[in-house]
């Protein structure tokens, strides 16, 4: 059994109502349950919030029950150093996602504070679908 965080930041409460054609219709709560659905014997916890601070210190609450993260910063993304520093002390495996391809949209969206570190990867412009395969990928590390 693995303890997982799913983590979402800010405007992702706001899923199926913003900006639909890049986005997509499913809202944050669909997520979840599916989320939930396809968690087997494994224990998630999932929070949102649209404030840095609050999402690091979920990460500093849960870095000792958690044996993975999954993540969408939204516009976090681009800038937040210190939720980077936060993911890289973690130091277990986390997967970045993005509902759209960060790197097919506006030129500021292209960076990621989190791409390059050794415990990050990505999962980029599936839409919903990104969660659930970033999901069932921590569940069949290691089995």
């Amino acid at each position: 059994m693995k303890n997982i965080l799913i983590l979402h930041g800010p405007n992702l409460n706001l899923l199926g109502e913003r900006e639909p054609a890049i986005y997509g219709t499913t809202t944050l709560a669909e997520i979840n349950t599916h989320l939930f659905s396809l968690k087997d014997q494994n224990d998630l916890r999932i929070f949102q919030s649209n404030h840095e601070g609050v999402l690091i210190d979920y990460i500093h609450q849960f870095r000792q029950w958690a044996d993975a993260i999954i993540i969408n910063p939204g516009a976090l993304t681009h800038y937040s150093y210190a939720l980077r520093d936060a993911i890289a002390a973690f130091v277990k495996p986390v997967i970045e996602v993005h509902l759209s391809d960060i790197t097919k949209r506006e030129s500021f969206r292209h960076h990621s504070v989190l791409e390059g570190l050794p415990n990050c990867s990505r999962i980029l412009g599936k839409g919903a679908a990104g969660y659930y395969e970033a999901l069932q990928s921590l569940i069949h590390q290691s089995e």
